[in-house]
């Protein structure tokens, strides 16, 4: 028979990546971010890197016998995992971890029907549940040098930032500074978000206009003017180039609409912003994602395209 009038259920575009292989190539882009935090911290990151994707991967897997469905092999757990492991503190207790990993997968992922139909981004709604929870060992942050756990402890570059004292941009680009286990590199994050861009994983929309938003609040509000040192430093410091690149790109809780997205990625800008600039915190990426996820559905409605047609046009309005 010609394919001319071959018939067939939907969809019918097909794509030949699978959610398996793009979440591996997420794995993948991750792995910089995550040797750096290994190097810089020892073996104490990788023990809790270890830790927070055994839970993540194992409610997964228990729920599945439950519900006699394997989906573990999609590798998305193992992500949640991951990058739930990055947004922590290295001196985090192990069981904190693995509470956020349950709690990731479990509350916020399986009990809403699984993947594709979580709300919000699981590893950040952890990393917000265990900031809630346990705020004075979530701000344990400390920086080491060749994996000596007890080198010292200090505020992260953004407290440092807030209170009005100076730091060091090339340290934050390079990873020696205090932070959660994948935030402190920049170069390592900009790395793997490269690799998710050329893979055709991500694109720009998003995390670009996530950061000019960001960008040009910090310019007009920051209360330093042109200061491109300031600038830097708020760019590069906290979690912001892992959650504009990792997080709010999230298939699962980002705007599908391509107006949307860049709704999506100001909105978030300008919310990192108030956090940062007037809140009494010096990160603000976390509640700012999260928020934004909570405000996808009205995003994709206002900027939902309008119908070929006049009757289109009319039925839109």
């Amino acid at each position: 028979m010609s394919k001319q009038f071959h018939v067939s259920s939907n969809p019918h575009v097909r794509s030949a990546s699978s959610t398996a292989g793009i979440m591996l190539l997420v794995i993948l882009a991750l792995l910089p971010a995550a040797g750096v935090g290994v190097y810089q911290f020892g073996y104490r990151a990788a023990l809790v890197i270890v830790v927070t994707l055994c839970s993540t991967v194992g409610t997964e897997f228990i729920y599945g016998l439950f519900r006699k469905k394997t989906t573990i092999t999609d590798l998305s757990a193992a992500v949640t995992g991951l990058l739930l492991a990055l947004n922590l503190p290295v001196t985090i207790p192990l069981w904190m971890a693995a509470l956020g990993g349950v709690f990731a997968i479990l509350v916020v992922k399986l009990l809403f029907g699984g993947l594709g139909q979580n709300f919000m981004n699981p590893a950040l709604a952890a990393r917000c549940f265990l900031l809630i929870s346990f705020p004075a060992q979530m701000t344990n942050f400390i920086s080491t040098g060749e994996g000596a756990l007890d080198a010292y402890t200090g505020a992260t570059p953004l407290a440092l930032i807030k209170s009005g004292q100076d730091v060091n941009i090339r340290d934050m680009i390079l990873g020696n500074i205090t932070g959660t286990i994948g935030e402190t590199s920049v170069i390592a994050i900009v790395i793997g978000a490269c690799i998710l861009i050329l893979a055709g994983v991500i694109d720009l929309r998003i995390p670009g206009s996530y950061l000019v938003s960001f960008s040009c609040f910090v310019l007009i509000f920051g209360g330093h003017g042109w200061d491109p040192a300031f600038l830097s430093a708020q760019l590069a410091g906290g979690g912001l180039m892992l959650g504009a690149f990792f997080m709010a790109t999230d298939y699962v809780t980002r705007p599908i609409t391509v107006k949307g997205q860049y709704v999506f990625g100001i909105f978030l800008g300008i919310m990192t912003g108030i956090f940062r600039i007037f809140g009494p915190g010096a990160e603000g990426v976390s509640y700012a994602i999260i928020l934004g996820n909570l405000l996808v559905p009205l995003i994709e409605k206002v900027t939902r395209p309008t119908a070929f047609g006049w009757e289109g046009k009319k039925h839109a309005k």
